[in-house]
């Protein structure tokens, strides 16, 4: 069956952004996972009026529509008498509804009132999709010939519930669900997502598997995704263009899926058997957040130094003072110094150090915002340093960027190690 789904999710306060859309995100998981198209989101306010709009536009293009929020007790509570209404379609009250709100009413102490009862109003013809856990149930409708209605409440736990037991069964009870979306996700770093596209370009036009290309905080992803039966199906779907993408991307290319910078040079340093330490001044502890964000990275991250100040980098990491005042704190000579220094001190296989200008205040002409080096000190004395400018994209931006990529640099290093190739 060729349909595809649609997710709109009532609530003004998703609009104002109190909280965040997570119902959405798991509502698109679950499809994926049904093999059922997904092409479009909508959010709309606790407004019968923009909300009829909406069911106008999404009952056209989609055929199976997936409403939460707005099942509630209260007056702005309207999603079901809304829904009712575009199709003109009265509602009708539900004993069984009315029932089981009492029943949970009484089990809590409480007495349903007159509000709540409203809740058990559902379009005429509408079978119910219970609610386990909850006082709002949803609604399976079908008010006309190639449109499914589903409704769920706004609370997650509660649609969640819903939708595993209740919404899945019904799917591929009427012929849905029958393939499934599987996708595996490329990581990249070092390199621009247009780039990298540029490399790739020639399998955007793939139909199955495809591929996308996506950015998020310095990091480029290639999403690979297959429709096929079986998961084991797909994922050999995607094996001969994932080999073909890794290829191309070479060293760029770091893991996929749940790999994570960190996650990647943490197995590099494992499997040499070698250890690090950190010596950060703009980052402020974050590439050490990141080392140890890793479970079981304490095999090889032994800690580091937050040498913010001048004087912490001369009398913890030896740092020589004419260097500073030569050069000043962000330059190359003191990079490699702070590296050498607490690889030294914590007597570590390598030392890393980031020194720079963070921002937004502090930048000069000469040392503009975002301008950061990198150190790296290892085995028989070696000692390097990696100029970088990230460019004036807030404070938060270059920390991120430069903690990641001082661990890609160790990472690209590592991979050099003959140990790595046996």
């Amino acid at each position: 069956m060729s349909s595809s789904a649609e997710i709109i999710s009532v609530g003004t306060e998703l609009l104002l952004g109190n909280i965040l859309n997570s119902n959405a995100q798991f509502i698109a998981q679950q499809l994926a996972q049904l093999g059922i198209p997904h092409y479009y989101q909508t959010v709309v306010g606790d407004n019968p009026d923009r909300l009829k709009r909406a069911i106008a536009v999404a009952s056209e293009r989609s055929q199976i529509l997936i409403f939460t929020g707005g099942l509630g007790p209260t007056p702005d509570d309207l999603t079901t008498e809304t829904i009712a209404d575009f199709f003109n379609t009265p509602l009708v009250e539900n004993s069984e509804v009315v029932a089981d709100i009492a029943q949970k009413f009484a089990q809590r102490g409480r007495e349903m009132t007159d509000n709540n009862r409203k809740q058990a109003l559902v379009p005429q013809g509408a079978e119910i999709l219970y609610n386990p856990v909850g006082s709002a149930p949803g609604i399976i409708w079908q008010p006309r010939s190639g449109v499914t209605i589903l409704t769920f409440p706004g609370v997650p736990t509660e649609m969640k519930e819903m939708w595993r037991q209740i919404a899945v069964p019904y799917l591929k009870s009427q012929g849905w669900g029958q393939e499934i979306i599987v996708s595996r996700i490329l990581k990249f770093w070092g390199l621009a997502e247009s780039s990298l596209a540029d490399k790739v370009a020639d399998f955007f036009d793939l139909q199955n598997p495809t591929v996308a290309p996506y950015a998020n905080f310095g990091e480029v992803k290639l999403r690979i995704s297959a429709k096929a039966p079986s998961e084991e199906a797909a994922y050999q779907i995607i094996a001969p263009v994932e080999e073909q993408l890794r290829q191309i991307g070479g060293l760029d290319c770091y893991g996929s899926d749940e790999d994570t910078i960190a996650s990647v040079v943490g197995e590099l340093l494992t499997v040499t058997q070698t250890t690090l330490s950190v010596a950060e001044s703009c980052t402020g502890g974050g590439l050490g957040q990141l080392l140890t964000s890793v479970s079981g990275s304490s095999r090889y991250f032994w800690g580091g130094v937050i040498s913010y100040d001048n004087s912490v980098k001369q009398n913890l990491l030896g740092v020589d003072p004419e260097a500073l005042a030569q050069h000043g704190a962000v330059s190359a000579i003191v990079a490699q110094q702070m590296a050498v220094g607490i690889r030294s001190r914590l007597n570590t296989t390598w030392g890393i150090s980031i020194t720079g200008v963070a921002g937004p205040d502090g930048g000069t002409e000469i040392k503009p915002v975002g301008l950061v080096y990198i150190g790296l000190a290892g085995p028989d004395d070696q000692v390097t340093s990696f100029a970088h400018q990230f460019g004036e994209r807030g404070r938060e931006w270059v920390r991120h960027v430069s903690a990641c990529s001082a661990i890609d640099h160790l990472r690209r290093k590592l991979l050099s190690d003959p140990l790595i190739h046996e």
